[in-house]
């Protein structure tokens, strides 16, 4: 892991995914973003096709894919469902099979705020969707991952880590369910995860980042009602965003394009980013990361209980 601060990066706020892409070409690249059809990711599918790269899309929504990307060159769909561990080995394993490597890896897709749901032999559905689908995908894709020298893996957090650390005593909100702190714990899941993929994967070549997009309304926010969102001062009772620090898709798309590819983090990894930067550890409410998202030492906890979990461990 290395030092959770700034590097200069150049780019900011403002800055989109083509942005970021400038002058970087991806020809002979291969790229699998999660959710890759909606909202970010397909911001995100767009600005790396639009570089040369090859996507790979897996989709748990394929008719509603096939829409969202038709145009777009250099896509290739597939089928995926998160919260469904026997689709996530099925595509992991239909992917090893063409034995291709993988440069990038974007751990895009997510649900946010859901009211309760069990998935698997019960599970809170956004632990599971968010954190531990993505870390069997990941497991079990490993040697695509190594095969070229290492790629990337970009872990999709959000702000939302703060409302929670990892409730070690109850995952799956048996005593309670709290549909924000549920989320907060899968972000903060998803920030771990990179953490301890980077300890392990890097004398392999494989770095891992996870980050924060920003604010931006997109299909997201399905599951929250209009005067949820009005409260929050995100959106008037029209319906029309009125958040000015909220960003447009493909500004929200910039940072995850970002740590994929960009040459100036060569050599880094295991950090938590937001703005198309390293950010700083934080314990108020300015921007950054809260230390306990970032620690070692709950990073190898979770990656062991995560293991457990879903039965994937491509380093035991």
């Amino acid at each position: 892991m290395t030092a959770q601060q700034p590097i200069g990066s150049g780019f900011g706020a403002d800055s989109t995914a083509d942005d970021v892409l400038d002058g970087i070409d991806l020809t002979g690249k291969l790229a699998i973003v999660t959710g890759g059809y909606s909202g970010l990711g397909l911001e995100t599918t767009r600005a790396l096709t639009k570089a040369g790269a090859h996507v790979v899309v897996p989709a748990r929504r394929r008719e509603t894919a096939e829409g969202a990307l038709s145009g777009i060159s250099g896509v290739e769909l597939d089928e995926l469902d998160l919260g469904d561990l026997a689709s996530v080995r099925a595509f992991a394993d239909r992917f090893l099979a063409s034995g291709r490597s993988v440069d990038f890896v974007i751990d895009n897709a997510g649900i946010m705020a859901t009211p309760e749901t069990r998935v698997g032999p019960g599970w809170e559905a956004q632990f599971a969707t968010n954190h531990l689908g993505h870390f069997t995908l990941i497991n079990r894709l490993w040697q695509a991952l190594v095969a070229d020298g290492g790629g990337r893996v970009i872990s999709v957090s959000s702000s939302g880590h703060r409302r929670s650390d990892i409730r070690w005593d109850d995952l799956e909100f048996r005593q309670g369910y709290d549909k924000w702190a549920a989320y907060g714990q899968a972000k903060t899941a998803n920030i771990l995860f990179a953490v301890h993929l980077d300890a392990l994967g890097k004398d392999s070549g494989v770095r891992a980042f996870a980050l924060h997009p920003g604010g931006i309304l997109t299909p997201l926010q399905r599951h929250l009602a209009r005067d949820e969102m009005v409260g929050f001062g995100w959106i008037d009772a029209d319906g029309n965003p009125i958040n000015p620090a909220f960003k447009s898709p493909e500004q929200g798309a910039a940072t995850q394009v970002w740590a994929a590819t960009s040459p100036k983090l060569e050599g880094h990894g295991g950090v938590f980013l937001e703005d198309c930067e390293i950010a700083h550890p934080s314990t108020d409410d300015t921007p950054g990361v809260r230390p306990y998202a970032i620690n070692p030492t709950a990073a190898a906890r979770l990656w062991s209980v995560s293991a457990d979990l879903t039965g994937e461990n491509a380093f035991a």
